[in-house]
């Protein structure tokens, strides 16, 4: 039995956790509040991962970590704040411990999203959001520590609340309300499975060590907004969902007087146009492939039908 660490129980942090104890390995998943699930070989610790004594002891023994902690909001400001500083905790903890350290991320820091992305695109952009992922890639990269980062799109799946196909959409699906997307609804855009990424990351944690390696998780080809929603649509045995898009130029407006849309505009050129991740390389690397659209749907439909907001 080996054992592994997780940081962090939102939606990556908990399905990584639960595939790892399917498996039969042993897991301790560290959160400032306890939280995650239920396994008996889940141990479930109040940590906060920033503070490096505490972190010391709760990774001793630990083969890997998978650092899933996100920020505690939506915004660069936050993400500057809090982000670096835990990376750095983290991977100076690891090395000591000669742990790998395995990082989901995401497309925001590469630099021609209007290509499509694969694991050798530039990633450096720059400002906002996107600079921050670039300065935390580039730390992870001057690190001595082993590490790999998982790239996944915008995520769909079972524990996916805050998120472009969880609340903002799926529940509406199940309830026969109109939905408002951003940007182009018929724009070709990938969107990852969240167990996809999961088992990605943990593949990735067993691969023979090496400084800094980038994966792209398993990941459908691209689809779009509408049709993502008319397949949980299908899958529900609903009708076609109302869909329309409000385009980026709009949020990015609004966002000079409202804080949370200025957020969501500074990312909206994603929906705009196509927004396409190529995982077909690291798919050969890991042995893996993505979950067939309609088993992903289908499972992300009974977990919402399963949770208060979708009623």
């Amino acid at each position: 039995m080996t054992t592994y660490i997780v940081t962090g129980a939102g939606p990556v942090g908990w399905t990584v956790a639960e595939q790892l104890a399917a498996r039969g390995d042993s897991v301790r998943i560290l959160t400032r509040s306890g939280s995650g699930p239920d396994h008996p070989l889940i141990e479930r610790r109040r940590v906060d991962v920033s503070d490096a004594a505490l972190l010391a002891s709760a990774i001793a023994g630990a083969s890997a970590i998978f650092h899933c902690v996100h920020g505690s909001s939506y915004s660069a400001d936050t993400w500057k704040r809090e982000l670096p500083t835990a990376e750095a905790v983290v991977l100076e903890a690891a090395g000591r411990q000669g742990a790998v350290v395995v990082f989901p991320e995401s497309l925001y820091s590469y630099s021609h999203p209007e290509s499509v992305m694969t694991e050798d695109s530039e990633r450096s952009a720059a400002g906002g959001k996107r600079g921050v992922r670039t300065a935390l890639l580039a730390a992870r990269a001057a690190s001595s520590t082993d590490t790999v980062s998982v790239v996944a799109s915008d995520f769909f799946g079972p524990r996916v609340r805050m998120a472009h196909a969880g609340e903002r959409m799926v529940p509406a699906v199940l309830g026969g309300k109109r939905i408002q997307v951003i940007g182009n609804p018929d724009a070709p855009h990938s969107f990852t499975y969240v167990p996809d990424l999961a088992a990605a990351m943990i593949a990735a944690a067993d691969l023979p060590r090496t400084r800094n390696r980038v994966l792209h998780a398993p990941t459908l080809p691209a689809l779009t907004q509408r049709a993502l929603a008319e397949a949980v649509a299908t899958t529900a045995g609903i009708g076609a969902p109302r869909l329309t898009g409000t385009p980026g130029r709009l949020v990015r407006a609004l966002g000079v007087v409202m804080p949370s849309m200025r957020e969501l505009g500074e990312l909206s050129y994603q929906f705009d146009r196509p927004f396409v991740l190529d995982s077909s390389a690291s798919e050969r690397v890991l042995g893996l492939s993505p979950t067939p659209l309609d088993t992903a749907v289908a499972e992300t439909v009974q977990w919402w039908r399963g949770e208060p907001a979708a009623a």
